[in-house]
Parts: C-alpha cells; structure tokens; sequence
C-alpha cells in the first residue's frame, strides 16, 4: 500500500534506483542515504508500505527492524570507521510523515556541537555541502559488501 504524494512512496514504487535510493531492500524495509546531509553514512530506515506510526507496522517489519539496525550499524563502523550510530524517529517534517528512521554514523571527532540530537546540523545542508550523489552512491555499495 502506497500514498499518492508521498516522496517515499514514490521511490519505492520506482524500479530504477541508484544505490545511494536502495542500500539495501527487504520485503518491509528500503534503506537509503539522507540526500540532503552533510554527513557521510546517514541513513534513513523506511518501511516499503506507506505508515506514519510505529503502531501501524506490521508485526513481521517490527520484527525485521531491530536485527536490520543491528546489521547496519556493525556496517556503518565498518565503513565510515564511526564509533557508535544513533537511531531517530520523528517522521513530523512538512511532506515526510511517511514513518522513516535516521540510521546516523556518531565520528569519533564528531563536535560537541554536533552529537546527540544536535547531530540534525549535518542534515538540511546546502547543494555544496551535501554529500555528492556518486559518494552516496559509493558508501551505499561498500554498506551493502559489509553487512553481516
């Protein structure tokens, strides 16, 4: 089930998405990286049919959800060499009620002012300082080769 509108179904209704759109795709889960942070390794967690709360999953996607976060995060160190993530829900911004989680990589030389829940300064970022597509692309293959 999918809403008309809503950006995240509209991905997933697409066949053709790049890497960076689908790190990793299972029955109830589309992984992607944020395409708007400044951060690399920030993902985002959303369920393949369209909900807007935790309560609307389906058992078998709130089942899926914790080992699926488990295995991203032991990429995530992996990759990007972060030293924990943090896991977010709020789904309230203007367009994006769609449930999602953000999946994001804590650096080891990561600012006070940038940790915890400051660490939203690194999304929203502008078209220069975003991470380009083709690195988001590239983090998104290197993710899926690491997972356990």
């Amino acid at each position: 089930m999918r809403a008309a509108g809503c950006y995240p179904c509209d991905q997933q209704a697409r066949t053709d998405l790049p890497p960076r759109e689908d790190v990793v795709h299972t029955e109830h889960w589309r992984v992607a990286h944020a395409f708007d942070s400044s951060l690399p390794g920030w993902l985002v967690l959303l369920p393949t049919r369209h909900v807007r709360s935790f309560t609307d999953l389906a058992p078998a996607a709130a089942d899926e959800l914790g080992g699926l976060v488990r295995r991203l995060s032991v990429a995530l160190e992996s990759v990007t060499g972060c030293v924990k993530t943090y896991l977010m829900q709020f789904s309230e911004a203007e367009g994006f009620s769609h449930l999602h989680l953000h999946l994001v990589p804590r650096m080891a030389d990561q600012p006070e002012s940038a940790r915890g829940p400051r660490v939203f300064a690194y999304l929203g970022a502008d078209e220069q300082q975003r991470v380009a597509e083709a690195e988001r692309d590239a983090i998104a293959l290197r993710l899926r080769a690491a997972l356990p």
